[in-house]
């Protein structure tokens, strides 16, 4: 039986799973401690807790157990990445490498940079959202010092190269970064056959609590050192102070576990249920496709419904199914998509698209439904548009239907 509303936004954030919440509960009360604790079995409680948890993320990522640095988040992981590197490395140079498609997070980090002196290669991507290793390679320089690709964009799901990325930024010596807060426990990342020196994740987009994430920081071949953003007791190996969050990296640990452990079932579900929602909107007149349809997400699809407001479509779901029309950190702003217009999309394809992120809970039932409702609420919504009225006037077909 349906639930309502419908949640397809699963790219902003995703449920705790109950797996999850149970694994933390006895952190908050019963194995209290401090990590940083080294006198009593409180803190060794909590210390061995952590450590269990770098165990369980790093073997998602095919990484080392040190190699994994808690932070609050995936945003802090990008600071403490492009920063730490941009001041570690300055010696050698202040040229950074990255995309106009990336997260905010990265872009204004390294607006951020700018202002205090490194220079910042934006590069272009095609019209399916993707980055050549060809362009990456021409854009490098003596001073290149860090090379920021995402490894899956949040707002249509393309999936870049990042094993033949991180190729080229191993055979040039510069640091390969990748965000891949949307990869990690979705399709397989394995940062030592993916060239990759520096990843950053987050829990919430993988079934795990909000305000804890982590930044991955190869140890060797290359040994890559950072400068902290955060200093005042020199937790996580001195690169990230603060007391840290038990109970959350508890959270992280476990949803990494589960992920490993159920994520191909899982891909080869949502890419099924993806596709069977993905025939059914594309039946709707001047409907596409966003971004590529090869090299993608196995939950994510970014539809155009053209001649009707994303936002309108929305709100004329009744609040039956929760969906977004971009990224939830610039669902503030009334411009389209940065995403969408990098992929040369005009303003009024991009005004119209809607984003679809399916998860763990989504049923055939809801995608059947999503289908039905959809094609109703832009039907009606052409019928009292005097643009679709011109369209069909155009095409030399009738404006009903």
């Amino acid at each position: 039986m349906l639930q309502f509303p419908i949640y397809l936004d699963h790219n902003a954030t995703t449920p705790c799973d109950p797996r999850v919440v149970e694994a933390m509960l006895p952190y908050f009360t019963q194995y209290f401690g401090n990590a940083a604790s080294r006198h009593h079995s409180f803190g060794w409680q909590a210390e061995a807790a952590v450590e269990g948890a770098h165990e369980q993320v790093a073997n998602l990522l095919g990484a080392e157990t040190k190699e994994i640095v808690f932070t609050s988040g995936a945003t802090e992981a990008v600071n403490l990445a492009i920063k730490g590197v941009f001041e570690t490395y300055s010696t050698k140079g202040a040229h950074i490498i990255t995309t106009n498609f990336e997260h905010k997070a990265v872009l204004d980090t390294c607006e951020a940079l700018e202002k205090r002196g490194a220079e910042v290669t934006y590069l272009e991507v095609s019209p399916g959202g993707l980055i050549t290793p060809e362009q990456v390679e021409a854009a490098i320089r003596p001073d290149t010092i860090l090379i920021a690709i995402m490894y899956a964009n949040n707002e249509v799901g393309t999936v870049q190269p990042i094993r033949e990325i991180g190729a080229i930024a191993r055979k040039h010596g510069v640091l390969m970064f990748t965000d891949a807060t949307q990869a990690v426990g979705k399709i397989p990342v394995d940062v030592n056959a993916d060239n990759i020196d520096l990843l950053a994740l987050s829990a919430h987009k993988l079934y795990g609590p909000k305000g804890v994430g982590a930044l991955y920081v190869r140890r060797k071949a290359p040994r890559v050192k950072l400068a902290a953003q955060l200093h005042g007791g020199g937790h996580e190996r001195g690169m990230r102070s603060g007391t840290l969050n038990v109970p959350g990296i508890v959270g992280l640990g476990k949803a990494c576990a589960l992920a490993l452990q159920e994520l191909p079932k899982e891909s080869e579900r949502l890419a099924r249920l993806r596709d069977t929602l993905e025939r059914g909107l594309l039946q709707i007149e001047e409907t596409s496709v966003n971004g590529s349809t090869v090299h993608r997400l196995p939950h994510v699809t970014n539809i155009t419904f053209r001649y009707v407001e994303g936002e309108g479509l929305m709100m004329g779901l009744n609040k039956e199914i929760a969906l977004s029309s971009g990224s939830a950190c610039t669902s503030a702003s009334l411009e389209p998509s940065y995403v969408l217009k990098a992929l040369g999309l005009p303003d009024d394809k991009a005004y119209s698209a809607l984003r679809f992120g399916l998860g763990r809970s989504t049923t055939e039932e809801e995608i059947d439904y999503t289908i039905k409702q959809l094609t109703n609420v832009v039907k009606n919504m052409r019928e009292m548009s005097p643009l679709w009225e011109e369209h069909k006037e155009r095409s030399g077909s009738p404006a009903q239907g």
